[in-house]
């Protein structure tokens, strides 16, 4: 796994199955959402393959499968106040991630937040799990690029934002949408085996794998 880090600058963490446990949250969430709002009975496993796309397309994939027309941002809204209600004292960071973000300091590179989702669920999280916006140089939310993962225009943000050439900087991601779009941005990328199992990222293009940050040191 050295090669990851060789002549490395700056490292890009998603945020959602990278520093915190909160997929189950916002599947539990849209659950509710669909059953308070439209009637319906959906299970979480049907969120999975939108995992890392964002709020629109999370709940948009799922609803089109139904045969839900969303009210939208209201259905959005709504999933996004649950979510937030339901994490409240139960959204916990994974093994060593808050850890792993101020080594990167420590070791001198920069570092970037980059995550699909809205503000408000970036917010919440940070807030949850005790980790300041200031622990990074930059963050870039889904609501400030055009085309979401897996194009690669969330990195290549977070890039600019950092002054760093995309062949310098390590993306850390748990779905295999976020594994092409690192790839498509020219960066390197470790895939965290917390949403989906390892031959999936690898497939995807991940450069490397592991179980949580804590296991990477």
């Amino acid at each position: 796994m050295h090669e990851l880090f060789s002549n490395l600058t700056a490292v890009v963490f998603d945020m959602d199955g990278v520093l915190c446990d909160s997929e189950p949250f916002i599947a539990e969430a849209a659950c509710r959402m669909f059953a308070e709002c439209h009637g319906v009975k959906v299970i979480a496993e049907e969120f999975q393959p939108f995992i890392g796309t964002g709020e629109n397309q999370f709940i948009g994939g799922v609803a089109a499968k139904h045969g839900v027309t969303l009210q939208m941002p209201a259905d959005k809204d709504r999933t996004c106040a649950i979510y937030l209600e339901i994490i409240r004292g139960r959204l916990k960071p994974f093994a060593g991630a808050l850890e792993f973000v101020r080594a990167c300091r420590g070791r001198g590179w920069k570092t970037a937040l980059a995550t699909s989702a809205d503000r408000v669920k970036l917010d919440g999280n940070l807030r949850e799990i005790g980790l300041p916006e200031s622990a990074f140089d930059a963050a870039v939310t889904g609501s400030e690029v055009e085309h979401k993962k897996p194009a690669p225009d969330i990195f290549l943000a977070a890039a600019g934002k950092l002054g760093i050439r995309p062949a310098c900087i390590l993306v850390i991601e748990d779905a295999p949408q976020g594994v092409r779009a690192a790839k498509a941005a020219g960066m390197r990328c470790l895939g965290l085996t917390t949403s989906v199992e390892a031959a999936v990222l690898r497939a995807a293009g991940a450069d490397a794998t592991a179980a949580t940050l804590g296991e990477v040191g």
